[in-house]
Parts: structure tokens; sequence; C-alpha cells
């Protein structure tokens, strides 16, 4: 097995950029990816998070650039906006000394000064698959006929969620001759079902593991009453980061208007932090994360929108305000602590109603989540100060008809572009029941054959 990028076929001054970047021997999947990718192979490639996927399809498309530099080489998507960035940090640095040119092309930003970045052909374009089938039905300024690379990051999610339509606008103006390479930190029946679609024998390696999250997370659970969750979120933080002052903590919740309410409360209670989810403009965004990154606060809140790809070494707490639906989301979640070898905790908070999804994740990930230590004494002390925090953060969003202002804008966006809102909404809900049906129609077949 080789140990050593040089052993994997790089060129030196590639392996020379690893060495400086502090990357001293290739992972288990650069092991096995790059050198197919190098052979001009199509690539499928599925291991943990934190495993040094990016590198993996980054360092080969490298070496394939450097050897013949021309206009847009490479296209990769990625389902967030946050990890089109990361995966951008990641080409730059890799890429200095070849002077690579990439350009990042997400919601949010704009779109005009995209247009004019991707006219001027840089080397490597990384965006979210609905802004860029935007720009191609919108402009002719740039071409992706001449693309050597396309790749799918979190392929999973590009596949499963709500992509479909923007995918296929973007597949048609690719040329048939392309090297495909799909990556992922969870296997999927569809992204198996990838291996015979548009993609010549491609070489597939997945990570043989018996679980799903690395070993050196350490996984706990709090149970508590639905209606106290709060106040055992603020007392389990402040008692971390009392005794943890240069942690920095991830707490994911479900959906965009709690990830608001707790921020609020937190600063309430004294506590710095910042928030992340779809409803903030782009810029705040990347603010928040630039804080948070650069450790000027402990306590980033966010939606799933970071739990896919992010990059953030001094993770290493995870909390989960809710426990996630699907056991492959809190992998994901978990994902963001005990990366590359490090160590990491990952709190969830349990309600009475999520006994049943607690079991099916620790089936899934094959490990006993164990009870985190909680003084209620001291919960209790604090309940009636965070339950007011709270009924003042939810007046202060109602005021500003928080969510309200997310469905009209959409609803303008819409009728700007030409369409009709209604038929659009009705479009979706087609989509999602014919979703529902195949994979219905997939576990009933999987149901027969263990018959």
């Amino acid at each position: 097995m080789e140990n050593t990028f040089e052993e994997l076929g790089l060129n030196e001054w590639l392996y020379t950029q690893c060495e400086a970047m502090g990357l001293s021997k290739p992972t288990p999947i650069q092991i096995n990816c790059v050198p197919p990718i190098l052979e001009g192979r199509d690539c499928i490639g599925c291991a943990k998070t934190g495993s040094g996927k990016t590198a993996a399809f980054a360092l080969p498309i490298l070496q394939k650039l450097s050897e013949d530099p021309y206009g847009i080489f490479a296209l990769v998507l990625t389902p967030t906006r946050e990890l089109a960035f990361q995966i951008a940090e990641q080409f730059n640095v890799l890429g200095k000394p070849i002077g690579i040119r990439v350009t990042v092309i997400t919601g949010g930003l704009d779109m005009m000064k995209q247009g004019i970045d991707l006219s001027v052909k840089p080397h490597i374009v990384i965006s979210t698959p609905g802004r860029l089938a935007d720009h191609l039905q919108s402009c002719d300024t740039f071409s992706l006929k001449k693309i050597k690379f396309l790749v799918l990051d979190e392929a999973d999610r590009l596949i499963e969620d709500d992509f479909g339509e923007q995918l296929e606008v973007i597949f048609e103006v690719l040329p048939k001759r392309r090297q495909t390479l799909l990556f992922s930190a969870t296997m999927t029946k569809n992204l198996e079902d990838m291996q015979d679609l548009a993609m010549t024998k491609p070489f597939f390696w997945q990570q043989i593991s018996q679980e799903s999250t690395v070993e050196s997370l350490e996984q706990y659970y709090i149970l508590m009453p639905a209606d106290v969750k709060d106040a055992y979120l603020v007392h389990t933080l402040d008692k971390y980061l009392e005794k943890n002052k240069k942690s920095s903590v991830i707490i994911f919740t479900n959906t965009c208007k709690y990830t608001q309410i707790l921020g609020i409360i937190l600063s309430e209670l004294g506590m710095q932090c910042v928030v992340l989810h779809s409803m903030i403009r782009q810029k705040e965004r990347l603010a928040s994360l630039a804080k948070f990154k650069s450790s000027q606060v402990s306590v980033l809140i966010a939606t799933d929108v970071a739990s896919r790809g992010l990059d953030i070494p001094t993770v290493d707490l995870i909390i989960n305000h809710n426990v996630p639906n699907r056991p492959k989301d809190y992998v994901h979640r978990v994902g963001r602590t005990a990366r590359a070898g490090r160590c990491g905790k990952s709190i969830t908070m349990v309600s009475q109603f999520d006994v049943k999804l607690v079991h099916a994740i620790e089936a899934f990930v094959k490990k006993k989540m164990e009870e985190w230590p909680v003084e209620e004494k001291e919960v209790m002390k604090i309940l009636v100060e965070v339950a007011t925090s709270k009924r003042e953060a939810q007046i202060r969003l109602d005021e500003r008809d928080f969510g309200e202002q997310k469905e009209i804008n959409k609803r303008k966006r819409m009728i700007l572009e030409g369409k009709d809102p209604e038929k659009e909404e009705q479009k979706k809900q087609k989509f999602i029941k014919e979703k529902t049906k195949e994979r219905k129609k997939i576990r009933d077949m999987k149901k027969k054959e263990k018959v």
C-alpha cells in the first residue's frame, strides 16, 4: 500500500505542496481513488466524514490541469454554499504553484459579477446546482462543453434531494466524453444505481467499517422532558465551555426559525454565538462562518446547511438540539468533529418522543450512546430565565414576520422568471409523490428478496 503522495503517482510540485500544507501521508480514500482517477477512470468514492475526500479528487484534477491548462477544465457541484467555498479554498491552496483560477457560483451573491467571472474562463468552477442552472438558462457568455471533469461532492444528497431539475439542465450542456467523479460520506441505493448511469465502468471504493462514525468520536445523550429542552441545552453548553475555554461548539437545530430563537436566547444570556441557516443573506452567512472559524465566537447554531463537508479543526463538541429523523443525517452532523484523527464529542438532546429515533441511530452507527451527566438542580435554577428569553425571542421574530418573508420573496422571484407559483408548487408536489412511490417500490422489492 502506498504511504506517500509521491507513490500515488503525483508530480513533485503537488506532493511538495501537500507537505507544505501539513499533509504528511495520504488517507485510505486518497490511496485508493487518486491512481484510478489519474488513469482516466470514472470513480465513486465513499468514506466517513473527515477522511480527505476533497483532496482525493482535487489532487488528480490539478495534476491533469497542469499538463494541459485551458478554460473551464473541471466542474464541481455541491449541495450547500458553505461547502462550495470550502472546496474552493482547498483548490486554491493546492493549486497555488500553477496559478489556478477558481470561481464559486452560488445563490445569494451578485449574478452579474458571477457572469463576468464565468466569461473569463476560470480553470475550476465550484457551484450549487440551482445557481449554475440559472446562469445556463439566462446567458451564453460561457461554455461547459469542453470540461474534462465533473465532480458531484456529497453526491447522495445531490441525487436524492430536490436538485433533479437543475441537474438535468446542467447535464444537457456537458460533453459526453468526460471523467465523472462521485464522492459521499454515506452510501445509498441511488448512489449505487449511479454506477450504471452515464459512467463507463467506474472504479468503486467504499471504506469498509463496522461503524459509520469515526472511532475517536465519543457519543452521548441527555434525556429530558421536551418542554425544558432549552434549559438543559443552556446548562450543558455553559458547563462545557466553563471547563473547555478554547473549545468550539456547533449546535444543530431542525428549522431556520428555531436556529434564530436559540441565537437570541444565548445572546440574551451572555453567550457569544453566531447563527447559520438558509434565510440569512450569503454575505452574512460567510461572515458568521469566518467569525466562528477564527474563534472570535465559540458557538455556531445552524440548520443542516452546516452538516455537510465543513471542516473546522477547532470544533470538539456537536450538540443535536433535535434528534435527526434519518440516521445518516446524524452521521453527517457529528462528522463536523473528530476529523482527521482528532478527538471529539457529540451530545444529543433526547425527549420522551425521540427514543425510537435514537435506537435507529444506534443501530445504524453500531454504537451505543452513553448518558451525559447533568445537574438537574442547576437546570431548574435557570428554567424561568430561559423560558422568558425564549418567549421574547419568539415575539421579536413574529413582529418581523420571520418565515413569511421567505415565501413572499420566493413567489416574487418565480413571477419575475415568468413562472406560475401555483403550477411550480404542483410540479414540486408531483415530483415528491413520484419519489415516494419509487422509494416504496424499492422497499417492497427488498422485503420480497428477504422473504
